[in-house]
């Protein structure tokens, strides 16, 4: 999407594109030019132009590609084309205040796992915006302190895996019946013995080398679980991203529901998680705030959406995660994209 330089326009084109841009952010509806006219302690937009002037300058930026006209009647709201102009060279950001600082860094400090904030910061991101907050878990992989196996059926295996933070993620392992004939018991002492303190990757690498090397007691069966076991797991871990949204109801506003097709995609895409955290990912790359509008990315281009999202990162300063604000195009970027940048610092720290 290329927006014309903002050079391109007249000091009197900018100030009232300006207002019409903020003026739809902060109402939904379109703004017309009596209400842009006039002194603003009259109620007017502070334009000192008639409304046949101020609908010239309109026409002009229609023309442009900045504003449409939804109604032949009625005023003119921006393209996602003016909206990036708006946001990019025009938007000026309004900083989290004292309270939301203080607010978002209590609801982030409080104890407990971390997954416990991770679902505190979407529930918290959907709070503040009004719209729907999302968190990518980080990617790194826990390290370990314990394994259970238990056996379901003939062919199945429960795989109970405790973290060294007290994170407990259980797994499913399906085998041939005859890799069951050996005892669980002991494969899963092995797996403990050996992967305390290390995360899943880190055990496979050492497992199959002490394997390898001949230096292992375990019998056939039960280096089949436990090799088996060790390389599904570690896969599954690294390709799977695990996306927190929280706040979707907030899509559903009054001016939603006079376009109800557009929420209904929306809410399509949100269940799409795979999807949505490819465009999250993209955040993640840049290591830097991104915001998506509308087209700009395909999976929002039917809901006409807009995604603020930023990623944040370990003590170390290593990108871990994504998270983020989708919602209509109408957004209020200018308060909404200062918090999304906040709350990723301050998760940042909570994580360590």
């Amino acid at each position: 999407m290329n927006s014309p330089p903002l050079t391109d326009l007249s000091d009197r084109a900018r100030e009232i594109f300006r207002l019409v841009v903020e003026g739809y952010l902060d109402s939904g509806t379109p703004v017309g030019s009596k209400a842009l006219a006039g002194p603003r302690e009259e109620g007017g937009g502070g334009v000192n132009l008639s409304p046949a002037s101020i609908r010239n300058v309109l026409a002009d930026l229609e023309a442009r590609g900045l504003l449409a006209a939804p109604h032949t009647s009625a005023g003119r709201m921006p393209t996602e084309t003016g909206l990036r102009l708006f946001v990019d060279a025009m938007m000026q950001v309004a900083e989290p205040t004292r309270e939301e600082r203080a607010a978002i860094e209590q609801r982030l400090s409080e104890p407990g796992p971390i997954e416990r904030a991770l679902e505190e910061t979407s529930a918290l991101l959907s709070d503040l915006s009004g719209a729907a907050g999302m968190v990518m878990v980080p990617t790194r992989e826990p390290r370990l302190a314990q394994v259970t196996l238990t056996a379901l059926d003939a062919t199945r295996v429960l795989a109970v895996l405790v973290s060294e933070d007290g994170h407990i993620e259980n797994r499913i392992l399906s085998l041939p019946a005859e890799a069951l004939a050996t005892s669980l018991e002991q494969a899963s002492n092995y797996l403990t013995a050996r992967i305390a303190g290390r995360t899943l990757a880190e055990a496979a690498s050492a497992v199959e080398e002490e394997i390898a090397s001949g230096k292992s007691a375990l019998d056939e069966a039960s280096r089949d679980l436990v090799q088996r076991g060790l390389a599904i797991w570690s896969e599954d871990s690294a390709q799977r991203p695990v996306l927190i949204v929280r706040g979707q109801a907030n899509l559903l506003d009054e001016s939603a529901l006079g376009d109800i097709e557009r929420v209904r995609s929306l809410l399509d895409d949100l269940e799409n998680k795979q999807s949505l955290a490819g465009l999250l990912d993209r955040a993640r790359r840049a290591e830097a705030l991104r915001i998506f509008i509308g087209s700009e990315n395909r999976l929002f281009s039917l809901s006409g959406s807009s995604v603020i999202a930023s990623p944040y990162r370990d003590r170390d300063g290593k990108v871990v995660g994504v998270l983020g604000v989708i919602g209509p195009t109408r957004l209020n970027y200018a308060r909404v994209v200062p918090m999304v940048d906040f709350t990723a610092r301050s998760l940042g720290k909570r994580i360590g």
